[in-house]
């Protein structure tokens, strides 16, 4: 067997057996930030931008983007989500958010929690681009997990 847990003894990429696992409460959180002008800001939260809600429109998109992680990352599994939430912080020149993915599962869900922040961001960009072409989205990373045998983490800039 090999030492790389998606990779046979063959070198071919293989998904992870899960079978011997058990089923537990799995959380994930993860992040992202879109940094933008200030204008642009006061744009999304006054609902002024041409293409509508923003913020409503990259809700929906990152809970749908967590629910098919499986169709898009060719190794994880599908699995079946309790919860997701998309939560965000408007700052000065900067949208921060937050999603926060449950499943009561053999495997976690951060490959869920990271897929919703991005495409959450990205679809603040989509909606963004014709008024700020220089946006970026930034720090995506998970900031929080817990449940199954690795225990609960934290990233290490959450710590107080």
């Amino acid at each position: 067997m090999s030492e790389f847990t998606h990779v046979d003894e063959f070198g071919h990429a293989t998904m992870v057996d899960v079978s011997e696992k058990s089923i537990t409460q799995r959380v994930a959180k993860a992040r992202a930030t879109v940094k933008t002008r200030p204008d642009v800001i006061d744009a999304i939260s006054s609902g002024r931008l041409p293409k509508g809600d923003v913020l409503a429109v990259a809700r929906v998109a990152g809970i749908m983007a967590a629910k098919k992680t499986h169709e898009l990352i060719p190794l994880c599994h599908p699995l079946p989500i309790e919860q997701i939430e998309v939560n965000f912080n408007i700052k000065e020149d900067e949208i921060e958010l937050q999603t926060n993915v449950k499943s009561s599962a053999k495997t976690g869900v951060e490959m869920e929690a990271l897929t919703a922040a991005a495409v959450t961001a990205l679809t603040i960009y989509d909606m963004c681009k014709s008024t700020d072409r220089e946006m970026s989205i930034t720090n995506i990373r998970v900031i929080e997990k817990d449940g199954g045998k690795s225990g609960h983490y934290i990233f290490k800039e959450e710590n107080p």
